[in-house]
C-alpha cells in the first residue's frame, strides 16, 4: 500500500460490504413522484455534487455541466414549462427521443406505466388522464429543485454518454443523503425555453433533469416500484 495514499488499496482487501451498500442502494432508489415543499440544505446538495463529479468520462473530460434551481428559480421554470407543454407547444428536444419502443422494449414501458396508473386510480384507456399525469412532469412533482443536465454541443453523444453516467451516480449519492430523486428526459422537450430561462450558453446541450427533494412517501405514485430484467435477457456471454 503506497502510504501517501492511504485510501488507495487492493480491490483484494476489500470485504463484501462495500458491495452489499452499492447493491441495497440500487435496490432501494426509485423515481420518486411525489415530493413535499421542504428545500433541501445547501451543504447536503454540494455533498451529492461532490460525490457525482467523481464520475468517470471520457478522456476526463467530465463533460456535464449542472444547473441547480432552488426557491424562485424553481418556481419560475416549472411555470414557463408548465405553460408550455399545457399549451401543446411543439417539441424541440436537442437529442432526438426514440424514434419507437417495440418489443420488450414496449412491454417494459408499458409495464411501467400502468404500475404508475393503478397506484393513482387512472383506468386504462383513460387517456385525458394519462395526459394529465404526464403534465406533471413539468410540475417536477412538486420538487424544490431541478438539477439540468447538460453537455458541450462539440461533444456530441460522448459527451451525452458521460452525462448519463453523472447522472447515475448522483441519483445514488442524493438516495445514500436520503434525498429522493426522478430522472426526467420529458423536461428536455423544451431545451431551447430552459437554455434561454436558465440563461445557458447557446453551446449547451441539455441531456435530461433530475428534480430532487424529499419524498412524500405516503403518496400513491410513491407506492410501487419498477422490475428489472433478468441477466439472461441483458446480457451474452462469448467465450470463443
Amino acid at each position: 500500500m503506497n502510504s501517501s495514499h492511504p485510501e488507495e488499496f487492493s480491490a483484494t482487501t476489500r470485504d463484501d460490504n462495500d458491495f452489499k451498500v452499492v447493491r441495497r442502494l440500487l435496490d432501494e432508489r426509485y423515481s420518486c413522484r411525489s415530493f413535499r415543499p421542504d428545500p433541501v440544505p445547501r451543504d447536503v446538495i454540494e455533498k451529492i455534487l461532490a460525490t457525482a463529479q467523481r464520475t468517470a468520462s471520457w478522456c476526463n473530460s467530465q463533460s456535464w455541466h449542472v444547473a441547480i434551481t432552488e426557491g424562485a428559480g424553481t418556481e419560475r421554470l416549472m411555470r414557463t414549462l408548465y405553460d408550455h407543454a399545457s399549451n401543446e407547444a411543439p417539441p424541440e428536444p436537442d437529442f432526438t427521443f426514440p424514434r419507437e419502443y417495440t418489443g420488450v422494449y414496449l412491454d417494459r414501458r408499458r409495464e411501467t406505466g400502468f404500475q404508475l396508473y393503478n397506484a393513482l386510480g387512472i383506468a386504462r384507456g383513460d387517456k385525458a388522464a394519462y395526459a394529465q399525469q404526464a403534465l406533471e412532469n413539468f410540475r417536477f412533482f412538486g420538487a424544490p429543485h431541478v438539477a439540468i443536465i447538460t453537455t458541450n454541443e462539440a461533444l456530441g453523444i460522448y459527451g451525452a454518454i458521460d452525462c448519463g453516467c453523472y447522472v447515475s451516480n448522483f441519483l445514488l449519492a442524493a438516495h445514500a443523503s436520503g434525498i429522493a430523486t426522478v430522472p426526467q428526459a420529458a423536461l428536455s422537450t423544451y431545451a431551447k425555453i430552459v437554455r434561454r430561462e436558465l440563461n445557458l450558453g447557446e453551446d449547451r446541450r441539455m441531456v435530461c433533469a433530475i428534480s430532487f427533494g424529499y419524498a412524500d412517501e405516503g403518496h400513491p405514485a410513491n407506492s410501487y416500484r419498477t422490475s428489472r430484467a433478468p441477466l439472461e435477457e441483458a446480457v451474452k456471454w462469448i467465450a470463443d
